[in-house]
């Protein structure tokens, strides 16, 4: 099994607004962003909140062409958006799983098996994780 490489976490921005707070999304791979260097990896993403001294998964997800067209499709912002909002308090949060560079075809069924275990620690966490898939 290839040796992947675990990033973050990186917070996402957020606004307070009169019906709670809502994810801003747009700058989080501008150039010049604290995960701009992830943007063309694959892998596997979790998106969760960060409050106090514990982490709390939200949403796991794979990445087969690139996390930067995968990461914050509609449906995943969607479910974003949900699993946040039962949080008053709380810093939203990325954490990337790198497949290692190689030539070739990106390992997709390697990249299958790390979501699928990330999907069982998540909902060993969190038991309302966002997922369907793989629960």
């Amino acid at each position: 099994m290839a040796l992947f490489t675990v990033h973050g976490p990186f917070e996402l921005p957020y606004e307070a607004r009169k019906g709670g707070r809502t994810l801003v999304f747009d700058e989080f791979w501008e150039t010049g962003s604290a995960a701009d260097y992830l943007a063309k990896e694959r892998g596997c993403y979790v998106f969760g909140v960060r409050a106090g001294r514990g982490l709390k998964p939200l949403y796991v997800g794979k990445a087969t062409k690139t996390f930067k067209q995968e990461t914050f499709n509609p449906s995943n912002r969607q479910k974003y958006h949900n699993g946040f909002s039962e949080y008053g308090k709380g810093t939203p949060v990325m954490f990337f799983v790198v497949h290692p560079p190689q030539k070739g075809r990106t390992n997709a069924r390697e990249i299958s098996a790390i979501e699928d275990f990330l999907i069982q620690a998540g909902v060993a966490r969190n038991p309302n994780l966002q997922n369907v898939k793989g629960r």
